[in-house]
């Protein structure tokens, strides 16, 4: 936009979005031949017209249609940026939105994302849940002001983000109180043959707990691979195989799904990162967060290790 400015920007972004010139005018206490200069000159600067004249209204040009798209976000975030900033000063929730990688256990997630909602300040917290690059498009243009990742931002991803540890821990077997019994005695080699659920190949934790049993020779007979933990976990609590799930939210695991421990390892590790755009965090709900995995949530488990 050489030569263009945001007044422009939003004269021409008010009349798209009122319909006109007049009710664009009069909703910016200005005259409709104020709005209609500032127009001329955008479309002067830009070298093509945003509207076409259709009787006595506007429409937009292919051209402008492309503009008002852009506009329309530029001033969303703005928007969003003063409610939020006026939030900070007028006892309105701070903004926490907030992507979980589709792998991360939603119990991890909950109790690492839980901190936040005990700041001082009051904390309104917006989940989305997808896949890492998804997620990361989304860090790149600030609609996300964290992450929640089992793997760190890899280099051959083009996004400006940086990677923050929040912790790792072992893994636990699980299964059902009759298949649990059958397993425990001899873990882990017990294993061998043993009817197990395992993650999917796109998630960081299959890789590691294939090697471990293939050092061990151990090998397990695969009833079932999973993408998403809940489903692995409802699988395994109806007693179809053995499952893992990470050692931080052992207690939690046994109890919500009525199974029982047949192991545990800290040769296989979890490991969890905050992703954002900030190399030093400052968003106080995410400060809040890594803070509490790396001295609370994680450091309780080591030491109980």
């Amino acid at each position: 936009m050489r030569g263009s400015n945001y007044k422009h920007l939003y004269y021409f972004w008010m009349v798209a979005k009122e319909g006109g010139v007049v009710r664009a005018a009069e909703a910016l206490h200005l005259t409709p031949q104020t709005i209609s200069g500032q127009l001329r000159v955008l479309e002067e600067q830009l070298g093509t017209r945003l509207f076409d004249r259709r009787g006595r209204g506007l429409t937009l040009t292919e051209t402008g249609r492309l503009a008002f798209n852009f506009a329309d976000e530029i001033f969303r975030l703005g928007a969003e940026m003063e409610e939020a900033l006026q939030g900070r000063t007028s006892g309105r929730p701070l903004q926490f939105t907030v992507g979980v990688v589709d792998v991360v256990p939603k119990m991890v997630a909950y109790r690492l994302l839980e901190p936040a909602l005990h700041l001082a300040e009051p904390v309104r917290i917006h989940c989305r849940e997808g896949k890492l690059e998804a997620l990361l498009a989304d860090i790149a243009v600030h609609k996300l002001d964290m992450v929640l990742a089992d793997t760190p931002l890899a280099g051959a991803l083009n996004v400006r983000a940086f990677n923050h540890p929040l912790g790792e821990c072992g893994i636990t077997f699980f299964a059902a109180p009759a298949l649990a019994e059958r397993y425990r005695a001899g873990f882990p080699q017990s294993l061998h043959q043993a009817p197990m659920l395992i993650p999917a190949l796109n998630t960081a934790l299959r890789g590691a707990l294939m090697q471990w049993l293939d050092q061990l020779d151990i090998r397990p007979r695969i009833v079932g691979e999973f993408e998403d933990r809940a489903l692995m976990q409802a699988f395994g609590q109806a007693g179809v195989g053995v499952f893992v799930s990470p050692s931080v939210i052992a207690e939690e695991t046994r109890r919500q799904h009525g199974v029982e421990t047949i192991g545990a390892t800290e040769a296989v590790r979890e490991r969890y990162y905050a992703i954002s755009a900030e190399r030093r965090l400052r968003h106080p709900a995410v400060v809040a967060v890594s803070q509490a995995a790396r001295l609370e949530l994680f450091q309780a488990e080591t030491e109980g290790g």
